[in-house]
């Protein structure tokens, strides 16, 4: 078993990480009937795309001796209806200067082949913007 979430009740969940025993909460968004006090479901799936291209581009450069300490990422997520979906992930990655066109291309394909990446519906939009520092 990976987690186990819980209905708290109120539109609320308690998610939590089996092996580890983090935890986080989930609400139900100001536009779907909720408190919008954390994070929505459907707000984690768009942060674990910006997660997952983060840590298997951390794995890269590590192996490539590139520093990425501090990178970071926006992310925003847009809404369709009928039926209510997500129809767009727009991430914005924010990166050190000071690393060859070489790896840079390394890094973002390696990004752009993240096991979320890979496993988002392909009828969700995806954009992906790479912001490099000179």
């Amino acid at each position: 078993m990976t987690s186990k979430v819980t209905y708290l009740g109120a539109l609320r969940t308690q998610c939590v990480h089996i092996r580890s025993g983090n935890e986080f909460i989930t609400d139900a968004p100001l536009d779907n009937q909720g408190l919008g006090e954390a994070f929505s479901p459907t707000d984690t799936v768009a942060t674990a795309l910006a997660s997952c291209m983060l840590t298997v581009m951390g794995i890269k450069a590590r192996d490539h001796e590139v520093d990425l300490r501090d990178t970071t990422a926006e992310v925003t997520k847009h809404m369709a209806s009928d039926p209510r979906r997500i129809s767009k992930i727009e991430v914005a990655l924010y990166l050190p200067g000071g690393v060859s066109d070489k790896h840079r291309k390394i890094l973002e394909h390696t990004a752009n082949t993240c096991p979320v990446f890979q496993s988002i519906n392909p009828s969700i939009t995806l954009q992906i913007d790479f912001h490099w520092e000179r």
